[in-house]
């Protein structure tokens, strides 16, 4: 038998790889996912991480890890996304990715699409029907409506950025007893940067090949003892190695803290964001693969746009009575203003004219690409959503006897509106597939107004949930939560003229943690959601008087602190199922006879892995499909699911000063709808980076996609399949100062 350490055998456990010997466990880099960072033993000793956690005598060698270390810290101790208030990730009974801001730094992230490529098991979809903005799948399920900014819903079509994020987090499995409807795949939270009482004053500039250009600030000042203000800004203008592309965006975040350090505390917050952006809606398949003469082909109009406003203010008030109980209030109040006049590559033809024919079902032809020609098709609409919600949520810790309780109860309360005024454009030109030619919208296009719009939803809950400690050990969870969801819609042309539905649903969590020292914690929990067919406040005819789909999740699994705390693995297998899932009749009629199944395993990886080696990695496994269906998908795989993803980002510390970086991303292959008609191939992306850092300033030089890989990055399901090409090979120059 193996004499193995307690590192090489959690090392074993997390990855599922034989570990030969323990020095392995010491030299061998980590290749997994950074599902979560539980709160590491040495990390709350201290910055300076010297603790050896210790269990049966067995002592684990400790990294220490020094404040002064030129590159930041991308472990996180605490996510509020698993239960609502800031908890240990180690007591969180489910996978969580926290991407942070030191993360994003050294990768040159700004985009929340970019950021997101960190999190394992999530992929990227394209501007679909209503929407338009960041478009995700999460474990092979829509999150579309699972963004949320601080808390609460943030739907908002728009495509964020990350110049005023703390950090995002992603709660992987159903989790409507937390957030509410949705929340199939999980939930996507953005922390947004807090005022302290630490004075900031930060500019950072960004200069780029492809004519990138971009500049943010961040300042804190402290307003007496107990007061603070800080602003968030950010400007850019954006070429991409995409032909026509070109992105100009600015975003003011002002954040007023009253009462630091009080029993009460009130936090008013604002997010002012403009987008006017080149909207890309990829390339047309042939022969069931997505086809693209070059990286940079574009099929659009060179007057294309996609023009953004968002506002976002927000109201918090915080009262702690004593260490036991504590009270919150939070209201959000958004607005956003989309107007897009954008131009797809529609129908693939045989021929350079309108009455040519059309390829259909992945576009299949034993033609020559030179006699193929795209006809482009309008998606042109205007938008507007309002929300408004309020939260009340109150906290309780006590004991009776062994046990330990901290409870939670809450009320949440709100409305959302949403309008889409939709335009077709005739008479738009034809393309060569092979020899596309730019030109902006020619004099002989007409338009024709479309179809309105008009919805509306309103939303009470009541929730409670229990974290009950047994001894040293032992935690179970427990929390339920009801949901009131009444909606309705208008529509001026499409079908139906007018549906409202009300839907009432009560959802569960449930969990056990096993913690038998300080550095290890095993967990089992099950969790379930619900989706109304109204749930963007927009709809499918016929299915509007169904009722809510709904998902059932398991998840086991395990974390482990290791080096002093200062490196954190984890691992779990999960199944997620939509048991009655809404799917299509031969009669174009709607039920609830689906059956869609994601079944995997998720590991991970982040911290130190010596004083001046860091890591944050990630991977999952997906087997997805669709069990059952009316509409001849049965047997297929879930769109944009791939089998397997994987991210590594790691650093290393060569001087005190110098900081070198850099890491792959995998996806595998994937079908751009359940039709599986058009398979996208699996591709690596590598980057890397460098970086200088002194006391009040650093220059960092990123190479994204360093081999200038051609890949497909989003997928888009309408017209047959369309997938966007991935960036090419882009150098970013950024210089960072501090006062």
């Amino acid at each position: 038998m193996l004499n193995r350490t307690p590192l090489a055998s959690a090392l074993a456990l997390a990855f599922a790889v034989p570990i030969a010997s323990p020095a392995f466990a010491q030299s061998a880099p980590v290749a997994a996912s950074a599902v979560s960072a539980a709160a590491p033993a040495g990390k709350n000793a201290g910055s300076n991480a010297t603790t050896n956690a210790t269990t049966d005598g067995a002592t684990l060698p400790a990294v220490s890890v020094s404040a002064d270390a030129p590159s930041q810290d991308f472990q996180a101790e605490k996510s509020s996304v698993g239960a609502k208030t800031p908890t240990a990730l180690r007591d969180i009974p489910q996978s969580v990715t926290v991407i942070n801001k030191a993360l994003l730094q050294s990768q040159g992230a700004t985009s929340f699409q970019d950021a997101l490529r960190n999190a394992p098991g999530i992929t990227i979809g394209g501007a679909e029907g209503g929407q338009i903005g960041n478009n995700i799948n999460l474990r092979g399920f829509t999150a579309q409506n699972d963004i949320y900014l601080d808390g609460f819903r943030d739907r908002n079509q728009y495509y964020r950025d990350t110049f005023d994020l703390e950090s995002i987090d992603v709660l992987y499995g159903p989790s409507s007893m937390l957030f509410g409807r949705g929340s199939t795949g999980g939930v996507i939270n953005q922390v947004s940067k807090q005022a302290g009482l630490k004075p900031i004053t930060e500019v950072s500039t960004t200069v780029g090949t492809s004519d990138r250009y971009r500049a943010t600030v961040d300042v804190d000042r402290p307003l007496g003892d107990h007061a603070a203000f800080r602003l968030n800004a950010f400007g850019q203008s954006l070429g991409s190695t995409r032909d026509q592309m070109k992105n100009k965006d600015y975003g003011f975040a002002p954040t007023l803290r009253f009462g630091i350090g009080t029993p009460t505390e009130v936090t008013l917050s604002a997010l002012i964001q403009h987008n006017y952006d080149q909207p890309d809606y990829g390339v047309q398949s042939i022969n069931g693969h997505p086809f693209s003469p070059s990286k940079g082909t574009y099929y659009g109009l060179t007057d294309d746009r996609t023009i953004q406003d968002v506002q976002t203010v927000s109201a918090r008030v915080d009262h702690k009575f004593n260490d036991q109980f504590k009270i919150s209030n939070q209201t959000q109040f958004s607005h956003s203003l989309t107007d897009a006049r954008e131009t797809a590559a529609g129908a693939v033809l045989t021929g350079p004219l309108a009455s040519s024919t059309a390829l259909k079902n992945g576009n299949y032809t034993t033609l020559p690409l030179s006699d193929l020609y795209v006809k482009l098709a309008s998606h042109d609409r205007v938008i507007e959503n309002h929300s408004i919600y309020n939260d009340t949520m109150a906290t309780y810790k006590f004991n009776t006897g062994p046990l330990r309780h901290e409870m939670l109860a809450g009320i949440e309360i709100g409305h959302d509106s949403y309008t889409n005024q939709a335009y077709t454009r005739n008479n738009l030109p034809i393309l060569s597939l092979l020899d596309p030619v730019y030109v902006p919208t020619p004099s002989n296009v007409t338009q024709t107004v479309g179809n309105h719009a008009e919805s509306g939803a309103t939303t009470f809950a009541a929730y409670f949930n229990e974290t009950m400690s047994i001894g040293e050990h032992w935690k179970l969870i427990g929390g339920v939560r009801w949901d009131r969801f009444q909606a309705h819609i208008a529509n001026t042309i499409s079908a139906p003229s007018y549906a409202d539905q009300t839907n009432t649903f009560t959802s569960v969590r449930a969990g056990a943690i096993y913690q038998p020292t300080d550095w290890q914690s095993y967990y089992f929990s099950y969790g379930t959601s619900f989706d109304p067919s109204l749930e963007a406040l927009t709809v499918t005819n016929n299915t509007q008087n169904l009722a809510p789909e709904h998902t059932k999740s398991y998840e086991v699994g395990g974390k482990w602190d290791l080096l002093g705390g200062n490196l954190s693995l984890t691992s779990a297998f999960f199944q997620q199922e939509m048991d009655n899932a809404r799917t299509q009749t031969s009669t174009g009629e709607y039920t609830l006879e689906g059956d869609i199944r994601v079944r995997g395993f998720q590991a991970g990886a982040t911290g130190h892995i010596t004083d001046k080696w860091q890591v944050f990695a990630g991977y999952t496994y997906m087997d997805g499909v669709v069990l059952q269906a009316a509409d001849g998908t049965q047997g297929h795989t879930p769109a944009n699911t791939p089998r397997n993803t994987f991210t590594l980002w790691t650093t290393y510390a060569l001087t005190p000063h110098w900081e070198v970086g850099g890491g792959p991303t995998y996806m595998s292959s994937r079908y751009a709808a359940n039709t599986n008609y058009v398979e996208v191939g699996g591709y690596t992306r590598w980057d890397a980076m460098a970086g200088y850092h002194a006391k009040k300033w650093d220059v960092r030089l990123n190479v994204l996609n360093i081999t200038n890989k051609f890949y497909y990055d989003a997928l888009i399901q309408s017209d047959g399949g369309r997938s966007v090409p991935g960036v090419g090979r882009t150098v970013l120059a950024t210089f960072d100062y501090r006062l």
